[in-house]
Formats: C-alpha cells, sequence, structure tokens
C-alpha cells in the first residue's frame, strides 16, 4: 500500500473505541463504548496455526502518544486482518497446524510466506507492547548486560537495525541456535522462524518497520518512530519468550 492510499484509508475509517480484549486467539469482537485494557492470558504458541485475528490487550488509543490510535485501529483491523484472511484462503487445502510447519512449506515467495508471516510477525508484535512499558527483571538485565552492554546498548543496537532495513521490514531480537542474543532484520514479513533468512533463531521481539506501522504520525522519520517505540516494549513478555 502506497502513502497516499494508506493516509485515504485511515481518513475513511471511523474510529471505534471499544473495549480491548484479551491475547486469547479467537477472532476480533469488539465489545461496548469505552476502554479498558485487559491482561493477556499468555504468549503466542509457535506450535499452534490460529487461524483468527488476535485480540489486543489494551485499547488502540492505549499506545499513545507513541502510536496514535487510528494507525493502530487500521493497522491491526485492516493490515493483520487481511493476513489472516488471505492465509485461510492459501490454506484451504493444506493441512497445516503449526507455524513451524507453515514456516518449513513456505517458499522463498509466495502467499503462504507473506500472510503466514505477517499474521506470526503481527501477533508478536502486539503481544510485545503495553501502555507505558514494562521493564525486565533483574535475571534478563544480567543476560542482556553480557551481549549488549545494557538495556539503553540493546535499545540503540534495536533502533539502528530497524533504520537500516531498506524498504518494508521488521527488526528483531532473537535467541541463536546457541542461545545467544543477536540483533538481526528481515524484509517484507519474514522471520527468523524461516529456515532461509540470513539470522534465523527463536524471536523475542519483532519491530514492525512497515511504513503503515508509523506514517501517519511520524511520515519519513522512521528512526523517531523506533526511538519512541521503545517507551512502550513489554519486555516482561520477551522475557518470558526467553525462558521458555
Amino acid at each position: 500500500m502506497n502513502k497516499r492510499n494508506f493516509v485515504k484509508q485511515l481518513a475513511a475509517t471511523s474510529i471505534s473505541m471499544t473495549v480491548a480484549p484479551a491475547m486469547a486467539i479467537t477472532a476480533y469482537n469488539p465489545g461496548p463504548s469505552g476502554e479498558q485494557a485487559i491482561k493477556s492470558e499468555g504468549l503466542l504458541q509457535v506450535s499452534l496455526l490460529p487461524l483468527e485475528l488476535p485480540r489486543l490487550p489494551y485499547g488502540y488509543s492505549d499506545l499513545e502518544p507513541v502510536i496514535d490510535a487510528r494507525t493502530m485501529e487500521v493497522h491491526h483491523s485492516k493490515h493483520h486482518q487481511g493476513y489472516v484472511n488471505k492465509l485461510k484462503v492459501a490454506l484451504r487445502n493444506e493441512k497445516v497446524e503449526s507455524f513451524e510447519t507453515l514456516f518449513s512449506l513456505a517458499s522463498k515467495a509466495g502467499t503462504l510466506r507473506d500472510n503466514g508471516g505477517g499474521h506470526f510477525n503481527h501477533s508478536l508484535f502486539w503481544e510485545s507492547l503495553a501502555p507505558g512499558g514494562k521493564g525486565p527483571s533483574g535475571a534478563f538485565l544480567t543476560v542482556v548486560k553480557k551481549y549488549f552492554g545494557s538495556i539503553n546498548g540493546l535499545q540503540t543496537a534495536l533502533i539502528e537495525g530497524g533504520t537500516s532495513v531498506f524498504g518494508s521490514g521488521w527488526v528483531w531480537l532473537v535467541r541463536d541456535g546457541n542461545g545467544h542474543l543477536k540483533i538481526t532484520t528481515t524484509l517484507n514479513q519474514d522471520n527468523p522462524l524461516m529456515k532461509d533468512v540470513p539470522a534465523p533463531g527463536k524471536p523475542l521481539l519483532g519491530i514492525d518497520v512497515w511504513e503503515h506501522a508509523y506514517y501517519l504520525k511520524y511520515q519519513g522519520l522512521r528512526e523517531q518512530y523506533l526511538s519512541n517505540i521503545m517507551n512502550i516494549l513489554n519486555w516482561e513478555v520477551i522475557e518470558k519468550r526467553f525462558n521458555v
């Protein structure tokens, strides 16, 4: 989607300030008027392939001023829903029960890769955010210090990695096959679970750097978007992924 069409879509979308349901993997179903953050019920499971839009553990406006409500509403209910819809069609004649199986079948390019990646990546992304952010524990900080010097060093590496992506893609914090923490990037909707990416590993954090994730508020200032998003990262969830 180009910038002009994205802005038109945002302008045409009515903003529904609804209850933000929990991150149970069920279809998105807005509740009554008013916003209320509900705690996540668990981490996204790679061993499952839910074919519904995940519910958010916060309201569309709850991440302001870092991410505005209009962007959140369109990003979640339009873009992510679109990946889910197309993935359902692509899997009508396939028996795929997990993201692991899906990504093993996905070719270098194609519907399964693009939409399966889009569904998984966004589901992970939503869980990784929290209003006001949540800090890591001392145990995880010790691990971070080993590889990045400090949490600030890790955040700087994420910002630099995300800024370096040419075009659309993601910046990731991963645990590689040796248990080491690394920063890596992928293009489009690729992710570190795919076998033919440059740096495969277990994704602990993925940050969307497609323009639709930030353009309405930040225009071309991707680095500012990345810098601000560090203030709303849910390090408790990221640490849980590391420990699983």
